[in-house]
């Protein structure tokens, strides 16, 4: 263990390590990242993290050598680099166009029901629910995938549901250039239900709302359209 872990769990007055992460508590409206993230290719990061895999299941005591288990170190660092942690590489961010707004429809938009899969940042275990999306427009709309595709990106990165939320609540705000973005997210955590408490029945629910969204006639419609 390192002294900064040392005095982390050493400290009365510190939350232990463990416990930040079981209490879910976040650092930081960004995704925690180091300065020199992409020095390695996505090639060199998947061979890199195959061999550390291989380590973990080696000390586990699993038999690599075993057909059903040889090619899980390489299954395991494609799925982190091209698949459920894709969404850490400004590279992968999708593309949106926006268009006119011609039907000078001025009322909320909202797009409910979106399929979310991410994963906790402290046990790295999924993180399954819906996304429900709601603006104005101010003059601009954007193709409703493209509302898949944003909370898809900032999904696939260990995450916690708090940042996810107002991520996906900033982007929007910056895309579509207004402040009228309502967020809401509904999702069960594995980390609780698989391990820890094992409370399978509970889900996590957060929500942003920006502009005309943040008066309780608004946050009422858009609940009535959600719950609907």
């Amino acid at each position: 263990m390192n002294t900064k872990t040392e005095n982390l769990n050493s400290n009365p007055d510190i939350l232990p390590i463990d416990d930040i992460g079981d209490d879910h508590i976040g650092t930081n409206v960004e995704t925690p990242m180091k300065e020199d993230a992409f020095n390695l290719s996505d090639f060199d990061k998947k061979k890199r993290i195959a061999e550390l895999f291989a380590e973990i299941m080696d000390v586990m005591g699993l038999d690599l050598t075993d057909d059903s288990l040889k090619g899980t170190p390489n299954r395991v660092a494609k799925m982190y680099i091209d698949e459920i942690f894709s969404g850490l590489n400004p590279e992968n961010k999708p593309k949106i166009a926006l268009f006119d707004n011609k039907y000078q429809y001025k009322q909320m938009l909202v797009e409910k029901n979106i399929t979310l899969y991410s994963n906790c940042e402290h046990h790295f275990v999924p993180i399954i629910g819906k996304a429900h999306i709601a603006y104005i427009s101010s003059g601009k709309v954007i193709g409703l995938s493209k509302l898949n595709r944003i909370v898809q990106y900032f999904a696939k990165r260990p995450q916690v549901q708090e940042r996810l939320t107002n991520q996906i609540a900033e982007e929007l705000i910056l895309i579509l250039n207004t402040k009228d973005v309502a967020v809401i997210i509904d999702a069960k955590h594995l980390c609780v239900s698989s391990r820890g408490i094992k409370d399978d029945s509970s889900t996590t629910v957060t929500s942003f709302y920006g502009g005309i969204f943040n008066t309780p006639d608004k946050i009422k419609e858009l609940q009535n359209y959600i719950n609907n």
